[in-house]
């Protein structure tokens, strides 16, 4: 796809991923957009490249490069495969600029960072409302598990 660029966020690009960050947890039932608590988190992950790798979408055919959308992966290690996984979050795209295969990029690029970092399995969360999103996943071969996702706050 021409006029988009996939590369690894800075701490540049926080306040504009808080902003998608924004428009997924309007979206999702079990969060509540909290910049504050976005900015944090994106800063958190940030400072360990080496077990989260945090995507944006670029417009290359603006100056100020405007982020169009971002993704999230963070290794972890799957007992049941024996291997590293990669828990994906925050795969959000700029209403706008949705219907363009940024989406589709944005995981692609995560799948190959996976697989450098020898993950044999993906796996990600999404609210069982959201249709288009879960149409969009199983359209990129995602399939869905029996198991339930359950949390307790601390």
């Amino acid at each position: 796809m021409s006029g988009v660029i996939i590369r690894t966020a800075t701490r540049q690009d926080i306040e504009a991923m808080t902003s998608l960050l924004q428009t997924l947890f309007s979206i999702e039932k079990d969060f509540s957009p909290d910049p504050a608590r976005q900015a944090r988190g994106l800063s958190l992950l940030l400072d360990d490249p080496c077990q989260n790798h945090v995507l944006v979408a670029e417009d290359a055919g603006q100056d100020n490069g405007q982020i169009l959308g971002m993704c999230v992966g963070q290794l972890v290690v799957s007992t049941a495969q024996g291997s590293a996984s990669v828990l994906v979050e925050d795969v959000v795209v700029h209403e706008s600029a949705r219907g363009r295969g940024i989406g589709r990029l944005l995981i692609t690029a995560l799948a190959a960072w996976a697989e450098k970092c020898g993950a044999t399995r993906m796996q990600l969360l999404a609210d069982r409302t959201n249709e288009a999103a879960l149409d969009f996943y199983q359209r990129l071969g995602w399939t869905r598990t029996n198991l339930v996702c359950l949390r307790h706050l601390l």
